[in-house]
C-alpha cells in the first residue's frame, strides 16, 4: 500500500476515535446527571494533557518507537473508554448513571492516554514522511485531511445511528436511543482505539535518534525541548499557543448543548438545527478538511505569524456568529457560517503549529516538542479556557426540563471579545523570524 496512503488511515482512525463522542457528548451528561460537569470533562482533557503528552513524547524520544507507543496508548485508552461505555449500559438508556465518580475516573483515564495520541500521530508521520524522502509541508496537510474525515464520520454515524427494541438502525428523524445522547457514543470510540491499537503496529519502524558521547540529565529525562523557551520566538509561539488554546474547547463542550436547547423553545423545537445539534456541527469538520489542504500555500506565501492571525481572528466570528443565530431561517445561515470559519480557526493554528514545531527542532526533541506544544494548547490554554467558559455558561445559563437554557447570546460575545483581545496583542508582540518556513534551519 502507498505509504501516504497508509499514513492517512492512520490519521482516519485517530481522529474517528475522538469525533465519536466530542462533539456530542454534553447532551448526554446531562442526561446522565452530569450536565453541571460539562465544562470539567473537557478540562479534563486539559489537564492531562499539561503532562501527558510530555511525558509519552520523552518516551517516544527515548525508549519505544512513535508509531509502536501511539498503538499501546490506544489500546489503554480504548479499553478504558468501552468501561465507560459498560457503565451508561448497566444504568440504562435515560437515566442518570449509578456511580458518577467511576464513570468520571474511567473517562479521566481514557483521555489520559488517548490525548498524547495527537502529537504522537504527528511525529509519526513526520518521521515516516522524512524516511521516505518526503516534504513534510507539502505532503503532512492531505494526510491531516484524512483525520478530520474520520471525525466527521464518526460524527454522522453517532448523529443518525440509533437502537431500540427492534434493533440497530439509522435515522435522521427524532429517536429516544440515538447514538448522540447515549452512552453508545463512547462504544463507538472505543472499538475504534483497539483497531487503531492494531493497526499501528503495520507501520514502518521510526528508528529512535541515539545521541553520541556524554548525554546530560536534562537530555536523558528528555526535559531539552523546554530549552526552545530560550529563544524568543518560540517563547512567545508557545504563550499565544496557550492563550488560543484557551478557545478550542469552548464549542466542542457547548455548541452541542446550546444548538440542542432551542428543542426547549416552541417555535424552534421541530427545527433540524435543534435535532441534529452533531450533523449540523460536522460543517465544521468538512470546512477544516478543506483548510487543510490549503495550509501549504499560505504557510509558504505568509508565513507562521499571518496565518495564526488568521486563526485568531476565525475565532471571533466563531463565537460571533454563534451569539447572533438561530436555527430558524435566516438565523441558521449564522450557525452554518460559524462552521464554516472553524476550518481557518483550528487548522490554521493546529496542523501549521504542529509542522512550525517540527521544522523548528532538532531530530532528538521531535517528539518532545510536538508533546511541549500539545501540553501549551491542548493542556494549560484548554484547561483554562473551558473551565473559564464553564463558569461563564452557568452563570448564564442552567438545566431546565433537560436543555441547557438562558443568555447565551452574553457567553458567545464574551468569548468572541477574549478571542479579539487576543488576536490584536499577537499581531502587535509577535514578530518571526524573516525567513520562510522551508527555510528554517534545525
Amino acid at each position: 500500500m502507498n505509504m501516504k496512503v497508509r499514513l492517512a488511515v492512520m490519521n482516519f482512525l485517530e481522529f474517528a476515535v475522538w469525533g465519536a463522542y466530542l462533539t456530542c457528548m454534553g447532551n448526554y451528561l446531562g442526561i446522565a446527571g452530569l450536565g453541571d460537569k460539562i465544562s470539567w470533562f473537557y478540562a479534563i482533557q486539559g489537564i492531562v494533557s499539561i503532562f501527558m503528552p510530555t511525558l509519552m513524547g520523552i518516551v517516544a524520544d527515548k525508549y519505544i518507537q512513535p508509531q509502536r507507543l501511539l498503538g499501546l496508548c490506544h489500546l489503554v485508552a480504548g479499553a478504558f473508554m468501552i468501561s465507560c461505555w459498560w457503565l451508561g449500559e448497566q444504568a440504562g438508556f435515560g437515566n442518570e448513571l449509578a456511580d458518577k465518580s467511576l464513570f468520571i475516573a474511567l473517562y479521566t483515564l481514557s483521555v489520559a492516554f488517548y490525548m498524547p495520541t495527537i502529537a504522537l500521530t504527528n511525529t509519526a508521520a513526520f518521521t515516516i514522511l522524512k524516511n521516505n524522502g518526503m516534504d513534510t509541508v507539502r505532503d503532512f496537510p492531505p494526510i491531516r485531511v484524512l483525520g478530520t474525515v474520520g471525525f466527521i464520520a464518526t460524527m454522522w454515524f453517532v448523529n443518525c445511528a440509533f437502537i431500540d427494541e427492534s434493533g440497530f438502525g439509522f435515522t435522521l428523524g427524532e429517536n429516544a436511543h440515538k447514538f448522540q445522547y447515549t452512552y453508545l457514543q463512547f462504544l463507538v470510540s472505543g472499538v475504534l482505539s483497539l483497531v487503531l491499537f492494531v493497526y499501528c503496529f503495520t507501520l514502518p519502524e521510526c528508528r529512535l535518534e541515539k545521541k553520541e558521547g556524554k548525554v546530560s540529565l536534562v537530555e536523558t529525562l528528555g526535559l531539552n525541548a523546554f530549552k526552545l523557551f530560550k529563544r524568543r520566538q518560540m517563547a512567545l509561539f508557545f504563550i499565544f499557543s496557550a492563550l488560543l488554546g484557551m478557545c478550542l474547547q469552548v464549542t466542542n463542550g457547548f455548541a452541542g448543548p446550546f444548538l440542542t436547547s432551542f428543542k426547549g423553545i416552541p417555535e424552534f423545537a421541530d427545527s433540524f438545527a435543534a435535532n441534529n445539534a452533531t450533523m449540523l456541527t460536522s460543517i465544521s469538520q468538512i470546512s477544516e478538511a478543506l483548510c487543510i489542504l490549503m495550509i501549504p500555500f499560505f504557510l509558504k506565501r505568509f508565513g507562521i505569524k499571518i496565518v495564526m492571525m488568521m486563526s485568531l481572528f476565525a475565532w471571533v466570528f466563531r463565537f460571533g456568529f454563534f451569539g447572533i443565530g438561530n436555527p430558524a431561517m435566516p438565523g441558521v445561515i449564522f450557525f452554518i457560517l460559524s462552521c464554516v470559519v472553524y476550518g481557518v480557526a483550528f487548522d490554521f493554528f493546529n496542523v501549521s503549529g504542529g509542522i512550525f514545531v517540527d521544522q523548528e527542532c532538532a531530530p532528538d526533541i521531535k517528539a518532545s516538542a510536538q508533546g511541549l506544544f500539545m501540553m501549551m494548547t491542548n493542556g494549560l490554554g484548554a484547561t483554562i479556557g473551558t473551565l473559564t467558559a464553564g463558569e461563564i455558561v452557568n452563570a448564564y445559563c442552567g438545566w431546565e426540563g433537560g436543555y441547557l437554557v438562558g443568555d447565551w447570546q452574553t457567553c458567545w460575545f464574551t468569548f468572541a471579545t477574549f478571542a479579539l483581545i487576543v488576536g490584536i496583542t499577537f499581531a502587535i508582540v509577535f514578530k518571526p523570524e524573516k525567513k520562510p518556513i522551508t527555510e528554517i534551519k534545525h
